[in-house]
């Protein structure tokens, strides 16, 4: 991982200029036609790709796996329209953002009102130490963790190792998706996009069961639709949860160093890129949730101040998966291991 040059005591950190809002409000458009075109080529390509994995079935049960991985980049593509749609991103048209959000909803089985709700908390909290949970994955500090006794020590490490995050974590955002939320605000549209999205998804598998069986459904949908959703785990995961991530007390938190210092700029190879929908570029999308994910490239490359995000790898995103508590002395996320043994220092 990469990050700027590290500055002296005595230097003040560099940060983001105060006249961000109009450095990217150039890239904060949407363009129809383009809109038009990914969507268009994203479905037509899902289709041909779930129509694939049935046919691979006749031929050999290890085509069907293979498939299953560029099948899953496109149901995250699709995903990734629908996430552009709960920004209002997509389209100029809220209209158009609803329509095609709840649409593309349906083809990730994702309720598109409550996803964009969550996700929209997520947003304006990311990097706040007063405002933790809200859309993230939940990150104690060290005088938290240490503070608990050893059963809630031991649920939160069973629930940080990556084991768990990378299996049952894509079965826990799947079933959290099918319930409505529990919090105050919570408004109308929410509960009927859940419950439309479930009854949706009753029938799909229902009609889908009846022609193709259980077994096919089971043996050539479900490994691809658990890599987009396991790929999509470690995509947010790596975007917010590597060693030196922004976090700070909510009076001193700032929106725009929690955007471009809080969120990594995941470097992808281009292929991966295309699949994710450029959302690597994560730093700009959290700066500015209206640039569409097919600007976020040109908007990363016209100003220096996102030069100031932490830089990631393929491999630094494996990597940080171990990281699992806030050190708040350090200021870094730090694994359990190299937890405890500074908890031990400092008692001493």
């Amino acid at each position: 991982m990469t990050a700027p040059d590290p500055v002296s005591d005595d230097q003040p950190t560099p940060r983001v200029p105060r006249n961000w809002r109009a450095v990217i409000a150039p890239f904060a458009q949407a363009q129809a036609g383009r809109s038009v075109v990914q969507l268009a080529t994203t479905v037509g390509l899902l289709v041909v790709a779930l129509v694939a994995l049935y046919w691979a079935r006749k031929v050999s049960y290890l085509l069907t796996l293979v498939l299953s991985v560029p099948t899953a980049g496109l149901l995250t593509r699709t995903f990734i329209i629908m996430h552009d749609c709960g920004h209002g991103s997509y389209f100029t048209s809220r209209r158009a953002n609803d329509i095609v959000g709840v649409f593309t909803g349906f083809l990730t089985f994702m309720p598109y009102a409550k996803w964009r709700r969550e996700h929209a908390l997520h947003h304006a909290s990311s990097g706040d130490l007063d405002r933790r949970g809200t859309g993230d994955i939940y990150t104690l500090t060290m005088h938290e963790y240490f503070g608990r006794g050893w059963l809630g020590r031991l649920g939160y490490r069973l629930t940080r190792t990556p084991a768990f995050l990378l299996t049952i974590g894509p079965v826990y955002f799947f079933v959290h998706q099918r319930f409505p939320s529990l919090r105050r605000g919570a408004a109308r549209d929410e509960l009927t996009s859940v419950l439309l999205t479930n009854i949706s998804l009753v029938g799909l598998i229902a009609i889908l069961v009846l022609l193709l069986g259980t077994k096919t459904l089971l043996t050539t949908y479900l490994p691809a639709y658990y890599l987009s959703v396991f790929a999509g785990i470690w995509l947010f995961f790596a975007q917010h949860q590597f060693e030196d991530a922004y976090w700070a007390e909510h009076e001193a938190w700032d929106y725009a160093d929690a955007a471009i210092r809080g969120s990594s700029y995941l470097k992808l190879p281009r292929i991966m890129q295309w699949f994710t929908g450029n959302i690597g570029l994560h730093h700009v999308h959290h700066l500015s949730p209206k640039v569409p994910n097919y600007r976020l490239e040109a908007a990363h490359l016209s100003h220096p101040m996102f030069q100031l995000a932490p830089v990631l790898r393929v491999p630094d995103a494996v990597k940080v998966l171990r990281l699992a508590l806030f050190d708040e002395e350090q200021r870094k996320l730090v694994s359990f291991g190299e937890a405890r043994r500074r908890w031990r220092a400092r008692q001493q």
